[in-house]
């Protein structure tokens, strides 16, 4: 007998004389289908090794199933429902990546609010209605495309279907529009738009960290200049939120008032004296942008800027909604929402410069 000693594992093995069979050749089990490796056969040191190799054989196993599968039985793009040509941790056609259109138009220079043309007659940066009388708390607001068609299903399977990949290619699309926006500081801290810590624990991810993770990709790839910093932790909401979706302006406005701070110590020292770009996946009536950013002036930033994926230009969606009746979409409203709300982007938040010291009196009392 002998005592293998591996790390703090010690194996009696017993010593076999020259020649003898083991236990299990004499068992006739040498080349059995149900052969078993005894414990002292494969050392404790060389089991990790061991697994190791048997998960690649088995990964690789796996993607050359996959691989068949998608060959042989293609799946539908999840969006136009085309044949899938092409192996995808995503399942959408380049057809529909490659038709994912920018907003088009004379945006507010500020929010991002869609324009009648007759606007940049008499400004240079023309700014809608709301913004004009109530400055908001952030430099400026960009999105890629209006919240609609191919953008909307794919936030959708983002958001819903948890398909992770999604957030990296959208994020490659709103960094285009980051880059040119007007006075960008070299150095930006990234937030994005947190979760109440019960929503994050049913849902298992926040969307806005994935996007924010990207566009930080997306950003040094750009402008490798440039210093980025992406933080999850300096923005919390300070109590559960109820959806936003089907709300009218001011239920938003009223809805998020307060939500969100910055804790003491750590975060606002992180925070303080920052330009801050705030990341979320759509800006409808920017009450969760202006909360959230009013939030981080307080905290000490130096500045804050919102980038989304999409924006909804709401006096179109709204009609479109109550036209089509699609009382599951996010903006669909009932006609008497409707005839409350068919006015310019936020036009009762208005005066969210006067709402907006009110707020913050209540918030720190």
């Amino acid at each position: 007998m002998t005592l293998r000693v591996c790390g703090n594992l010690r194996i009696l093995v017993a010593k076999r004389e020259p020649g003898a069979l083991s236990p299990a050749a004499m068992r006739g089990e040498a080349f059995s289908s149900h052969t078993q490796l005894m414990p002292h056969e494969v050392p404790p040191s060389e089991m990790s090794a061991w697994r190791a190799v048997v998960r690649v054989l088995r990964s690789t196993a796996q993607d050359t199933v996959s691989s068949l599968s998608t060959v042989l039985l293609p799946s539908p793009c999840r969006l136009c429902g085309e044949p899938l040509e092409e192996m995808t941790r995503v399942p959408v056609c380049s057809s529909c990546w490659n038709h994912l259109p920018a907003q088009a138009g004379i945006l507010c220079h500020f929010c991002g609010e869609l324009l009648p043309h007759h606007s940049s007659a008499e400004n240079s940066e023309p700014h809608c209605p709301a913004c004009a009388e109530a400055a908001p708390p952030f430099v400026q607001a960009v999105a890629h495309g209006v919240y609609e068609g191919a953008l909307r299903e794919l936030l959708h399977l983002l958001k819903y279907d948890r398909m992770e990949p999604i957030a990296a290619r959208l994020a490659a699309l709103i960094a285009q529009h980051i880059v040119a926006m007007h006075d960008l500081p070299a150095a930006l801290l990234l937030v994005p738009v947190p979760l109440h810590r019960g929503r994050r624990r049913e849902r298992g991810f926040n969307q806005a960290e994935l996007l924010a993770q990207g566009i930080v990709g997306a950003l040094r790839h750009l402008r490798p200049e440039m210093s980025l910093r992406m933080s999850t932790g300096v923005l919390e909401r300070r109590r559960a939120t109820e959806s936003q979706a089907g709300l009218s302006p001011n239920q938003r406005r009223v809805n998020v008032r307060g939500a969100f701070f910055v804790p003491e110590g750590r975060a606002q020292a992180a925070v303080k004296g920052r330009d801050v770009l705030l990341i979320d996946d759509i800006y409808t009536t920017g009450a969760t942008a202006r909360a959230c950013s009013l939030a981080l002036r307080r905290a000490g930033a130096a500045s804050v800027r919102v980038a989304t994926i999409a924006r909804a230009q709401r006096f179109d969606a709204l009609r479109k909604s109550v036209e089509l009746g699609e009382p599951e979409d996010e903006f669909a409203v009932t006609a008497e929402q409707a005839s409350e709300q068919e006015r310019p982007m936020h036009e009762d938040v208005a005066f969210w410069g006067t709402s907006d010291a009110e707020v913050g009196e209540q918030t720190l009392n």
